[in-house]
């Protein structure tokens, strides 16, 4: 009886290998488009944002303009070389984030992926953010590219509550989308506190007094209204006994004054009794 063939291939991990692959093509893609940003960088500073052209900026990279286009829609776009893989990195830490960690917690941490694509290089960050204080265009681009993180923020910190379950006593809705604004507005600060101080510094330090800022004022509030729910106002009072048993009935999470006025309204009516 013949034998069946034996596979010449070696026994890989087909996983493994994809993604290895795919790890090789993202940082060919990445390099690429650092190099086109860089390209771009000197010759806005050494001819003008307005000036300069595209072909000029495949040129200089030694590629050809359609290779740019690849990598980007616009020139304006191609001082930002780095957002879509950091977009991409501060969701894997959202997706990965421990069941015990509080969520304000998770996105502090998932932003500090932003700042450490800036102060990887803090002589591109700082030319950079000079560039986009003249160029309204760049301006613009950039606050487009802040607002994706702030909307990757605020759905995660939503997906923890329910957007609508409206009550009274649960204001984690309004504070999911109030936290991630003020998580954003704070690295922001101390980002554009940091370049105009020419990248000096301990940046990551900074940022962790500001964000300890905002979870000590939203952390303790989010959350405060998932389990408790409005309930039905408590029983009238209840009386039994020959004058020997008092028995009230109250909720148990009632403060203490109102069980106090419980108690008192049950003696009342006892005595008129």
């Amino acid at each position: 009886m013949p034998q069946a063939a034996k596979s010449s291939r070696p026994n890989a991990a087909p996983d493994t290998t994809e993604s290895a692959a795919g790890s090789r093509a993202a940082a060919q893609r990445l390099k690429m488009r650092r190099e086109l940003a860089a390209a771009a960088m000197e010759l806005f500073s050494a001819k003008g944002y307005e000036a300069t052209t595209v072909d000029e900026i495949a040129a200089r990279a030694g590629v050809a303009r359609r290779t740019f286009f690849r990598h980007f829609r616009s020139k304006e776009e191609a001082i930002f070389p780095d957002h879509d893989d950091t977009l991409v990195r501060a969701e894997a830490v959202l997706n990965a984030a421990p069941p015990h960690e509080h969520p304000l917690d998770t996105v502090c941490r998932g932003i500090k992926e932003v700042m450490r694509m800036y102060a990887a290089s803090p002589g591109v960050s700082v030319a950079r953010y000079k560039l986009t204080r003249e160029v309204p265009t760049l301006r613009e681009a950039e606050i487009a590219s802040v607002a994706r993180y702030e909307r990757l923020f605020t759905r995660y910190l939503l997906g923890h509550f329910d957007e609508h379950d409206h009550h009274d006593g649960n204001d984690d809705p309004l504070l999911a989308e109030v936290a991630a604004s003020a998580v954003v507005t704070a690295h922001n600060h101390v980002l554009r506190r940091w370049l105009r101080a020419g990248g000096q510094g301990d940046v990551e330090t900074q940022l962790d007094h500001a964000f300890a800022i905002v979870r000590d004022t939203f952390g303790t509030g989010i959350g405060a209204g998932r389990t408790r729910r409005p309930e039905p106002a408590a029983p009238p009072a209840a009386v039994s006994g020959e004058g020997e048993v008092l028995v009230a009935v109250a909720r148990t999470d009632a403060p203490l004054d109102e069980v106090m006025r419980t108690i008192e309204r049950a003696l009342k009516d006892r005595r008129q009794d």
